[in-house]
């Protein structure tokens, strides 16, 4: 069955993009220029001499991939209507302002796929692609280049089980340090409608103290997570790094560098994580972003629809690693190329590796983790999952790698990605650590201490050490600023409803 909606019609909202903060809300505007210009000469005097290619394929096609991706991936992962979606979701690999320039759009719930006409007569397509969530297409092919693989979890079902490994949560009453009343005015503050919430899990000492979810929401449903899937990307090659495959601080072993003379061999796999690498890769964030330059690479690796690793991979050098911090998708993307490389190279699957070796380990079934055509994850922000996984991820990290007795990831890892990265440090942004963002500037009201996963839209996992909380919290990307506003609310009253443990 095959249905046509309507495409546009509504006021532009512009592309929304997680814009790094150079200096706090409270510095004028002279010295925000005078630490921009700063942080720019720093960059400038280390600049390499190597020329910078753009991607190719007209920005438009681009934007439109990313469309269909989004609603693929909202109506038939998330199970959202598509005229909502259309409306409030995934503006990031496909701004709003961009889907005007769709002509019509077809939702072919037989074959499971959407596309997305253009003027032009381009028609965009993203099919869904079974455990592997959706995937866009490259103009005129129909299929993925690779053979799909069924992820099936090989833990019990979860209505048998406690949390966290299951659903069932605890009789007993919470305990009497926690403000109950508190507790109730942070989910209701963090519920303010005009910030679309989606879902709210608050845990305290690993147990859920605190879950509320949006209309048509439940604990299973996976949601738009964005860039907290760098964290996750963090977690896999940490697991590698527990198990042996790689070691921390080690050059990176990306084949594309190993020509003999090769600046890039001394980029490490830290400084890869640190998004310190210094790879010339045009992000969205960057404080000297060039528009002129053409489309972006930072989304290129989601709406391209090529080999979204060898594009990172065969970028050049633009500094030396581990002296300028820049928040761009080159990294998370060798990552993920790494752990393809790592699991590959020891004859394991790569598809299920996530499943097997971390989400079964720590109660985790709801991921959905989505690939370019050529069957790479691209979890630098294409990954759907429950509040509630995400909860778990985050615990993990709040027991140090540690799970029922079982280390899962090195010991001390949790410190590392919540460490001030040396190059931002010298920048004097004291915000980004390793694929963790850290709270240095107060962007949450909670200690300095705490660092969390942050995606597009307003998603979020805050990791607090110091109370022993967990938040999450997902919501529709429409509602992403007033989502912000009542996140930081809810917080305010947490901090009231829970001492500090620590």
């Amino acid at each position: 069955m095959s249905r046509s909606i309507r495409a546009g019609g509504v006021a532009v909202m512009g592309v929304v993009v997680a814009m790094l903060t150079l200096t706090s809300p409270s510095t004028n505007e002279a010295e925000a220029q005078s630490g921009r210009d700063a942080l720019l000469a720093r960059a400038a005097a280390v600049e390499l001499d190597t020329e910078y290619e753009a991607p190719p394929g007209d920005p438009i096609w681009h934007h439109t991939a990313g469309f269909a991706k989004t609603l693929c991936s909202a109506v038939f992962v998330t199970g959202l209507d598509p005229e909502f979606a259309a409306e409030n979701v995934g503006f990031f690999s496909a701004p709003y302002e961009q889907r005007r320039h769709v002509t019509a759009i077809e939702v072919d719930h037989d074959l499971r796929q959407i596309s997305l006409s253009l003027p032009d007569g381009v028609v965009r397509t993203a099919k869904f692609n079974g455990d592997h969530g959706c995937v866009a297409l490259p103009i005129g092919e129909d299929d993925v280049f690779f053979e799909p693989v069924e992820i099936t979890s090989t833990l019990p079902d979860p209505s048998t089980q406690p949390w966290p490994l299951g659903d069932m949560l605890p009789e007993t009453p919470l305990p009497a340090e926690i403000d109950q009343d508190r507790l109730a005015q942070a989910l209701d503050a963090g519920f303010d409608p005009a910030g679309m919430t989606a879902a709210l899990v608050v845990t305290h000492k690993g147990r859920i103290i605190g879950e509320r979810y949006g209309d048509g929401i439940t604990m299973h449903t996976p949601l738009e997570s964005w860039s907290m899937g760098k964290s996750l990307t963090a977690t896999l090659m940490g697991v590698l790094i527990q198990q042996g495959t790689y070691e921390l601080y080690q050059p990176a072993p990306i084949p594309e560098w190993q020509e003999p003379g090769d600046p890039r061999q001394e980029i490490r796999i830290a400084d890869i994580l640190r998004m310190s690498s210094g790879l010339r890769f045009q992000g969205v964030a960057d404080p000297d972003l060039d528009p002129t330059l053409g489309y972006p690479d930072h989304l290129y690796v989601y709406t391209g629809t090529v080999n979204s690793f060898e594009w990172a991979a065969t970028r050049p050098q633009q500094w030396p690693p581990n002296i300028i911090g820049r928040y761009r998708n080159s990294d998370p993307v060798l990552i993920n190329y790494l752990v393809r490389l790592g699991v590959e190279g020891r004859s394991d699957e790569y598809l299920s590796f996530p499943q097997r070796e971390l989400f079964d380990r720590i109660g985790a079934r709801g991921f959905v983790l989505e690939t370019d055509p050529h069957g790479n994850y691209l979890l630098q922000g294409y990954e759907l999952a429950p509040a509630r996984d995400w909860a778990r991820l985050g615990n993990l990290y709040l027991q140090d790698g540690m799970w029922n007795g079982e280390r899962i990831l090195p010991e001390g890892y949790a410190e590392f990605v919540s460490t001030l990265a040396p190059a931002w440090e010298a920048d004097g942004r004291p915000i980004y650590g390793g694929f963790f963002w850290i709270n240095g500037t107060g962007t949450f009201p909670v200690p300095r201490d705490a660092y969390y996963m942050s995606g597009a839209g307003g998603q979020t996992t805050l990791i607090i050490p110091s109370h022993d909380l967990v938040v999450v919290r997902q919501g529709h990307y429409a509602g992403q600023r007033a989502g912000g506003r009542a996140l930081r609310a809810a917080l305010a009253h947490l901090m009231e409803a829970v001492p500090a443990s620590r």
